[in-house]
């Protein structure tokens, strides 16, 4: 059966809102850490990396180049990462965890792993797989209605 057009202001709503609730959510075990999500999500793209450049850690997360300088700039001033001439192009630099920035990580990224699968825990496989598949779909049909070819990123948050 072909929705109503009545129907769709009532699923985007609930897209929003649930895209807001995770983002609260999930900031619930980030921001006593003393950090963003943007912030965090630099971390954990890093964390098993041996740098990227920026270009390229801008495709792996979900920040945009305007604001991942400034996220860059205060996890520096935090002392947890880096900026290093590359040994390949010294027209670019590499990003990469400090000591500090990797010891964080591999204190947190497993437990915050396990606190965003706590939401899926009254979810069968079959309905992650479904959930998974439909999320997938709408965010093609997007892609495709924006008239680009150009795919973003899928995060990878298995470390």
């Amino acid at each position: 059966m072909m929705p109503t057009p009545a129907t769709f202001p009532t699923v985007l709503r609930q897209l929003l809102r649930t895209h807001q609730a995770f983002l609260s959510y999930a900031a619930r075990h980030v921001h006593p850490m003393g950090l963003t999500l943007p912030q965090y999500d630099v971390i954990i793209t890093l964390g098993n990396s041996p740098g990227m450049q920026p270009k390229k850690l801008g495709e792996q997360t979900l920040i945009t180049k305007g604001t991942l300088t400034g996220v860059l700039g205060r996890l520096e001033d935090k002392g947890l990462v880096e900026r290093l001439a590359s040994e390949t192009d010294g027209r670019s630099q590499i990003i990469r965890l400090t000591e500090a920035g990797r010891t964080l990580y591999e204190q947190t990224f497993h437990e915050h792993l396990q606190f965003i699968n706590r939401l899926f825990d009254d979810y069968t496989l079959g309905e992650i797989a479904a959930l998974e598949a439909e999320l997938v779909r709408l965010h093609q049909a997007v892609v495709t209605a924006r008239g680009d070819a150009i795919e973003e990123p899928v995060l990878e948050l298995i470390g």
